[in-house]
């Protein structure tokens, strides 16, 4: 009996895959199953590696995502590279740190670009091929718990990430019928490229651990399988969720 968590025959297109939730989330897809087409600025070498010793399918597709221009030709090259695509997974993203007082319009334009304009053009040329080919598919957006938090110095990651709460929740109120599954993961505090300054900073790492039960920062490979749960048929019913992998930060 197929196991409902099979990806098998799937393709999955990750945007921000090189390292870090991106990689891991492309990884464990692969060991689900599916076939990746990776989308951002440079060949992800490590995640085409790791895809392939799992057995699958790899793909690149180069599009500079803190614009739109390239969306509709990078998803039609996307759908190209095998055949078609099931699960989107907009992960891509960028932050940036400073007071509210100083916070500059270059710095709130260049994350609020990234982390939630593209995510929804990008969802709607993938909505667009499913619902001309009468078919449906899998989104994940990739929140944070700066969708429920405040934060401190990053005026535009919160207000993007409040965003893409909202948007998840629009996207599966208009889609849903359509058989387009749009739901979010809201990763805790992770051991990341963007996180590096937290981690750095002694009394910050100290705070933040402090607060977390299971008292570690989160690894990427801890969101494998939430990941591959929002892409396969056992969340066929789930729409508009949020799924904190936290470690039991927002229980706290």
């Amino acid at each position: 009996m197929t196991s409902p968590f099979d990806l098998g025959g799937r393709v999955a297109l990750v945007t921000g895959a090189n390292t870090g939730l991106g990689q891991g989330i492309a990884l464990a897809l692969a060991q689900a199953g599916a076939d990746i087409v990776a989308m951002g600025r440079s060949v992800p070498v490590e995640t085409e590696a790791a895809v392939q010793a799992a057995g699958r399918r790899f793909a690149f597709v180069d599009a500079a995502l803190d614009t739109t221009a390239p969306v509709s030709a990078a998803v039609a090259e996307a759908a190209r590279a095998f055949g078609g695509i099931d699960i989107l997974v907009n992960n891509a993203g960028t932050i940036r740190r400073n007071d509210a007082l100083e916070f500059t319009e270059d710095d709130w334009d260049a994350v609020m670009g990234v982390n939630l304009k593209t995510a929804f053009f990008l969802s709607q040329a993938v909505a667009r091929t499913w619902v001309e080919a009468d078919r449906g598919g899998k989104i994940i957006n990739i929140a944070s718990m700066l969708s429920f938090q405040g934060g401190i110095r990053v005026a535009s990651y919160t207000a993007s990430k409040h965003g893409i709460l909202g948007l998840t929740r629009l996207l599966a109120n208009e889609w849903a019928a359509r058989g387009i599954n749009v739901n979010a993961i809201a990763p805790g505090y992770f051991e990341t490229n963007n996180t590096t300054a937290l981690r750095s900073d002694e009394a910050r790492n100290r705070a933040i651990l402090d607060r977390i039960p299971a008292a570690r920062w989160g690894r990427p490979a801890d969101l494998g399988g939430a990941a591959v749960f929002l892409s396969s048929n056992a969340s066929d019913y789930v729409h508009g969720a949020v799924l904190p992998v936290d470690g039991g930060w927002l229980a706290r």
